[in-house]
């Protein structure tokens, strides 16, 4: 099917999965609320009074360019410099979390035991005096991590299943291109290179692992990796196809959009029960764990999300301890994209490690973003156990 871009974008940047593990860490061993209010209006100049017009596509001031990954202006540096892709543990006696509010796109996916985990691709991470707390990775979830060029920030993981992807023996081609901080250490997965500290110290319990941006900086230093993305990373080019503010998608060009004001995932996430709530005032939609404010533990302030993509995945059950695979690389699989309060159906492909993962309407065309933050969801497909949802009361089962 032909792809062409729907709208011509104000503000674009120009330059630009498959496993599972146990939902404790002894498993080791076996995708902030955005304050619009802060944006200048375009002031229209009349005729009787000459007036400037403040253009909000344009820097706030020099040195600025669009992100990669939000399309919000940040300073030139965050673009170049890699961000982390941070392993979250969602259980309930975990929260709230540390460096939330610089997540720019948040993973949601089940895993074993009816448990689902968290990953946060963390840009600005440089000044967060707290990053965390930091759990066990899965396979799939690093198949997600790669689009974005990242150092991966993980507390081991399931080694039948992780350890392959992570030093290149499942990807003999690319031996070594997967830069990960492991706080378990060892050779299966990689070393900590002192990434990681306990909180409180000389704790050996759950949910008690954390790292800050400069143990991270010195790490990455410490194990000789790029602190910069590759060269190869910008031929992808754009990661989302994003337009600004002064021109939103609000998907009212679709006919067949539903209204989605209030969305029930507990059928896909029935231990976190995850919903989100769409904020008219601010345009974004917040994100509730166990029915509460899911909050940033530095900031308070509760994940805001101006896009939403439930991406339903090809997924199995891997063994008799109940380990998960999804299909992180596919073609043509179903989806929808919600924001400013509708939502309409969508596919999605992704053919290669680094190639973004894109997203389409039922006309072919890829799917215009607006500027802020994403939240994905990845989904089991129908008939799986934790397949439907619930869009303002309305049940989505397929």
């Amino acid at each position: 099917m032909k792809r062409f871009k729907a709208f011509v974008l104000a503000g674009i940047a120009t330059s630009m999965l498959i496993g599972c593990g146990k939902s404790s860490d002894d498993a080791v061993v076996g995708i902030s609320i955005e304050k619009l209010e802060d944006v200048a209006p375009v002031v229209e100049a009349t005729t009787e009074v000459s007036e400037e017009v403040v253009n909000e596509d344009e820097p706030p001031r020099e040195g600025m360019v669009r992100s990669y990954f939000t399309n919000e202006w940040v300073d030139e540096s965050v673009n170049t410099t890699r961000p982390l892709a941070v392993m979250y543990p969602i259980n309930k006696e975990a929260q709230p979390q540390y460096g939330l509010s610089n997540v720019s796109v948040f993973y949601e996916i089940m895993e074993e035991g009816s448990m689902s985990r968290q990953m946060g691709i963390v840009q600005d991470w440089e000044n967060l005096e707290r990053i965390g707390n930091v759990r066990s990775i899965r396979d799939y979830f690093v198949y997600a991590a790669l689009e974005y060029d990242p150092v991966i920030i993980h507390y081991g993981g399931p080694e039948l299943y992780v350890s392959g992807i992570l030093t290149g023996k499942t990807r003999p081609d690319k031996v070594d291109d997967v830069d990960n901080l492991n706080g378990v250490g060892g050779k299966a997965m990689g070393p900590d290179y002192g990434a990681f500290f306990r909180v409180p110290e000389g704790s050996t319990s759950e949910h008690t692992a954390f790292t800050d941006g400069s143990h991270v900086k010195a790490a990455i230093d410490k194990a000789g990796f790029s602190l910069t993305h590759r060269a190869e990373y910008f031929q992808e080019g754009p990661h989302f196809t994003f337009t600004g503010y002064s021109n939103p998608n609000t998907l009212d060009a679709y006919a067949d959009a539903v209204e989605a004001t209030d969305i029930d995932m507990s059928g896909c996430y029935p231990v976190t029960k995850s919903a989100l709530t769409y904020d008219p005032e601010k345009e974004v939609y917040l994100k509730t764990l166990y029915g509460s404010a899911q909050k940033d533990a530095i900031t308070g302030e509760q994940l805001a999300f101006a896009n939403v993509v439930i991406q339903r995945t090809y997924h199995e059950v891997r063994d008799s301890n109940g380990y998960l695979a999804y299909q992180m690389h596919d073609k043509t699989r179903d989806g929808y994209y919600l924001t400013k309060g509708k939502m309409i159906h969508v596919t999605w492909e992704k053919t290669s490690d680094y190639e973004p993962t894109k997203y389409y309407d039922d006309n072919g065309e890829e799917v215009v973003f607006n500027t802020g933050k994403t939240m994905i969801f990845v989904i089991q497909e129908k008939g799986g156990s934790f397949s439907t949802f619930k869009v303002n009361g309305t049940e989505y089962a397929d």
